[in-house]
């Protein structure tokens, strides 16, 4: 892939933010997310009126109403004070890049499995100094392709949905002509997590396992389509369940057997593991947090497999289990973790000490080793294909590959699929994609 900067620049808020939110006091858990700038790449075709003109006018639209944006969202364009744990909201900017693409955007999406080592050149730099980059990519058919990097102790996933989601609205709005905010879909964040939720009897963390880094590590992509998706859910059902599985938890429960078969032949026997999905906890919290909540607030369910039961007759002799159990088996693990995770309510004085408890559990079975640790995260049900800043849906929506190691569940465009997005261990990734159940279960001609 041929991609030519053109320029790059600082966006600054069109307002300037007041002297007393110059400052923000991360909280606990923003404290402790790595230094990492997750990314999200949304992909526009061209259309019949996307000449050299209309591109140029669409970027000016997307400086314009990201400006407009960042009064309601200014943390994102300050710096973050590494020593201090705090953002410097000091309008400083986000780092806006313009760039040229050699080649049309369909012949790039026709291949785009081959292309994932190459989607980091569609996102922004990684090591600047901003907390926020973004980068807008202009292939010569017209097609866009906008890269949007948040600094993750700022935003977790739905802060960033949040953003996004008000960023589109406000370019829409000017392209309709909506100048008056009652016109528009305005959400109006907030940045106040720290004095809402107060800080008391928090746990000492431990230790944060590594980052995989990019030399030991590997991104692929592996997509269950919605019939795979259907045939998978009938299949793990059990009559005994307290509901039927949902899309997430039968992928994910597939997946965990495929790397357990991966660490079966690691290891030569198999392990006790931990599957850790991600969720959000706001709407956990009582009493209920303001709209919008900006910051860091997710938790982890966890549901684990023993990899040794009870002998017959004596219950302290612990017997081996020889062989991966059934998906079924799995598949009921995390109904029960899931189940229990949403049903749970948290006091807002006692969030954070929950979201660092459920961190320290999975951070001390990783150092221990003799547990597998799978972590998942699920961007399933944010409205990707739903980003319009007035020129049309996205037809795609990706990440790049990240040095966390961990699988991540997108949407199709369609709705109904999920595309899993894997970083794993470069030694380890070729036998999980030959695992016999991957193989039955993705789709082989996914776009």
């Amino acid at each position: 892939m041929e991609v030519q900067i053109m320029c790059t620049k600082l966006i600054k808020p069109s307002a300037p933010t007041p002297p007393h939110l110059r400052t923000l006091t991360l909280s606990p858990v923003d404290r402790i997310q790595y230094s990492i700038k997750p990314t999200a790449l949304f992909y526009y075709s061209a259309d019949g009126s996307a000449g050299a003109e209309e591109v140029e006018r669409r970027v000016n639209l997307l400086e314009t109403s990201l400006s407009e944006t960042l009064t309601r969202f200014y943390p994102l364009a300050g710096r973050y004070i590494e020593d201090g744990n705090w953002v410097d909201c000091n309008d400083e900017g986000v780092e806006f890049t313009a760039a040229k693409v050699k080649g049309p955007l369909d012949e790039f999406l026709s291949r785009r499995d081959e292309m994932i080592d190459e989607l980091v050149h569609l996102a922004g730099g990684e090591s600047t100094s901003a907390v926020t980059l973004i980068q807008v990519n202009m292939f010569e058919c017209g097609g866009l392709v906008i890269g949007i990097r948040i600094c993750h102790h700022l935003f977790d996933g739905s802060s960033a949905a949040s953003f996004i989601t008000s960023w589109a609205s406000t370019a829409m709005g000017r392209q309709l002509g909506l100048i008056n905010d009652h016109d528009q879909v305005i959400i109006s964040p907030t940045f106040d997590l720290t004095s809402i939720l107060p800080p008391n009897d928090l746990p000492e963390m431990k230790p944060r396992p590594p980052l995989m880094g990019t030399d030991n590590g590997v991104t692929k992509r592996i997509v269950f389509n919605g019939a795979k998706i259907s045939a998978l859910r009938a299949i793990s059902h059990d009559p005994s369940f307290p509901r039927k599985p949902s899309r997430v938890e039968v992928v994910m429960a597939l997946v965990w057997r495929a790397r357990m078969r991966v660490s079966l032949a690691k290891h030569g026997r198999l392990r006790t593991s931990l599957a850790a999905l991600t969720m959000d906890l706001r709407l956990r919290i009582v009493p209920p947090l303001p709209p919008s909540s900006c910051g860091n607030l997710v938790s982890m369910a966890t549901a684990r497999f023993r990899a040794a039961k009870s002998g017959d007759g004596n219950t302290k002799v612990l017997v081996p289990v020889p062989e991966v159990p059934e998906l079924k088996i799995l598949v009921g693990l995390l109904i029960d973790s899931m189940t229990k995770s949403k049903e749970t309510v948290v006091t807002r004085e006692d969030a954070f000490p929950t979201l660092l408890r459920t961190r320290n559990e999975l951070y001390e079975a990783v150092e221990k080793g003799e547990v597998d640790v799978f972590m998942f995260t699920s961007w399933c049900n944010f409205p990707a294909y739903k980003i319009d800043f007035g020129w049309g849906k996205p037809v795609w929506m990706s990440r790049i590959h990240s040095g966390f190691e961990a699988a991540t569940f997108l949407d199709t465009e369609g709705g109904d699929g999920i595309e899993a997005w894997l970083s794993f261990n470069k030694q380890e990734m070729p036998l999980f994609l030959q695992d016999k159940d991957i193989l039955a279960f993705t789709s082989q001609e996914a776009p």
